[in-house]
């Protein structure tokens, strides 16, 4: 019985409420659809029956559901059949952008291939830049960990700096720049782990350079710190390498030793003063009062710009770290947010200049102390070589030089007997050239000696040797004529005899 009271109950209030409802309802008045902001994409929900609009609208629709195969078919439809159609534009990267949403290797670089060809068709219109953004955002989305292949972590730093630098004026430039400094992060990431790495094993020289272009090329890397600590904790590692050197003469261990010091005290010093806000500063704050050095004061722009940029940066999470393992890409929660990133890649720092630096210290560290090296001895010129600045010119040839010419020159003599051996005593003797035409005696060829004939015509005079040659070769010898063969048979001897042969 409650049960079916109830029931009545329910249905007497339902017939009383509704009808109220109703009437409420007829007394308002029908909602008027708002008039719809058509300035941000006036191409896009206009009502309008035009074929051309019903294709792109037909395969917007199909690329919402997933449909890219139906919707690249629409489009491509459209701007074929609609080439003056005033949605080629937005047809044109639309299907860029079904190729990208498909995803995968091949199909995103055929969306790239689509969205260059859209920017070299449509250079001036603001789509050109949504374009160029998207052709980034596809390396960024195949950017793999800091520790693996960087190709494509390059290729993407290289379309957001082409973007921000031919579109300046877009909405986009803001994103595009995040994503820069995202992708200058992981870079820089990279860079600081080889670097760490070459430390780890003592070479000094390549964990500068590792480091050195850290600091150079990701100025808002989140620990270039770190970075700038270790290179100078290197710098102190080469001193105390010199120092060990027994080999080496003391005041040049010394000498050198103090040398790399003030590198690392440089370097500790520019922790303290360009990041004043970094977690490392009382680091390198401690170094220096190690090594007795003065503690320098950061600006207040330093600090107002380091506190910006750490205050920016998000910690990264134990959620982020298990995200780390399982997912393909880098973590870059760390990124600074606020800065502008480098816009151009300055020169990479390389370990063969770090050793040239080294060699020219060690050469400053022996030279200190030591007179200038005495110049070598110039080899003069010759008599015919133009005079040079640098080497003294030999004596002009005596008589004025080539043949036929009118030079001067002077001939040094002894000094004569009784006056002393001085240099300044010497008596000089103008030569003048001889112009009769006659040589000098001591140029002139010896006279022949006068030939002496003795023999008479008609005779031959022969002397001893001569006529005993002659009686020697009137006797021939004896030739031996037992080894010259005969055909003459000889006489057969003995058993000899027997053989028919």
């Amino acid at each position: 019985m409650n049960r079916l009271s109830n029931r009545i109950v329910a249905a007497a209030l339902a017939a009383l409420v509704v009808p109220g409802v109703l009437a409420f309802a007829s007394d308002q008045k029908p909602k008027q659809k708002k008039d719809q902001d058509l300035s941000a994409n006036p191409l896009a929900n206009v009502n309008s029956k035009q074929p051309d609009k019903e294709l792109f609208d037909k395969a917007m629709a199909a690329m919402k559901k997933g449909k890219f195969d139906v919707a690249r078919l629409d489009l491509q439809t459209m701007l074929n059949t609609y080439p003056d159609s005033e949605y080629r534009m937005r047809a044109k990267l639309a299907v860029g952008d079904t190729w990208f949403k498909e995803g995968g290797t091949a199909a995103l670089t055929q969306a790239e291939a689509e969205y260059k060809d859209f920017i070299t068709f449509f250079p001036d219109a603001p789509e050109a830049a949504e374009a160029q953004m998207k052709v980034g955002d596809i390396y960024y989305q195949q950017m793999e960990k800091p520790d693996r292949d960087f190709t494509n972590a390059l290729e993407a730093e290289k379309a957001y700096r082409q973007m921000i630098n031919l579109f300046p004026d877009s909405t986009l430039i803001p994103r595009a720049k995040q994503k820069l400094r995202n992708v200058q992060e992981v870079l820089g990431e990279r860079e600081m782990q080889i670097g760490l790495y070459y430390s780890s094993r003592e070479d000094f020289p390549a964990t500068i350079a590792r480091l050195q272009t850290v600091v150079d090329a990701y100025p808002l890397y989140s620990k270039s710190d770190l970075a700038m600590l270790t290179i100078g904790d290197a710098y102190a590692g080469e001193a105390k390498i010199y120092r060990g050197l027994t080999a080496m003469p003391g005041a040049m261990r010394e000498r050198l030793a103090s040398l790399y010091l003030d590198k690392a005290a440089a370097a500790y010093d520019k922790v303290i003063t360009k990041y004043p806000m970094a977690p490392r500063v009382e680091d390198a704050k401690d170094r220096l009062v190690a090594m007795n050095r003065p503690v320098p004061e950061p600006t207040k722009d330093a600090i107002a710009e380091s506190e910006a940029e750490e205050a920016s940066r998000q910690p990264i999470h134990f959620t982020d770290r298990t995200l780390d393992i399982i997912k393909h890409g880098p973590i870059t929660v760390e990124a600074a947010h606020v800065g502008d990133p480098t816009l151009e890649t300055p020169k990479r720092t390389l370990a063969p200049d770090i050793t040239k630096e080294n060699i020219a210290l060690i050469t400053e560290a022996r030279n200190v102390g030591k007179p200038a090296a005495e110049a070598t001895a110039a080899t003069p010129t010759g008599p015919n070589e133009p005079p040079r600045s640098d080497q003294p010119s030999a004596a002009p040839l005596q008589g004025g030089g080539a043949p036929g010419g009118s030079g001067v020159g002077v001939q040094i003599l002894n000094a004569p007997s009784g006056v002393a051996a001085d240099p300044s005593n010497a008596l000089v003797k103008p030569v003048v050239p001889d112009n009769s035409g006659n040589i000098p005696a001591a140029e002139a060829p010896a006279t022949a000696p006068a030939q002496v004939n003795e023999i008479k015509p008609g005779t031959a005079q022969q002397t001893p040797a001569q006529s005993a040659n002659r009686k020697d070769m009137s006797k021939k010898p004896k030739t031996d004529l037992g080894d010259e063969s005969s055909s003459k048979k000889k006489k057969k001897k003995g058993l000899a005899k027997l053989n028919p042969f």
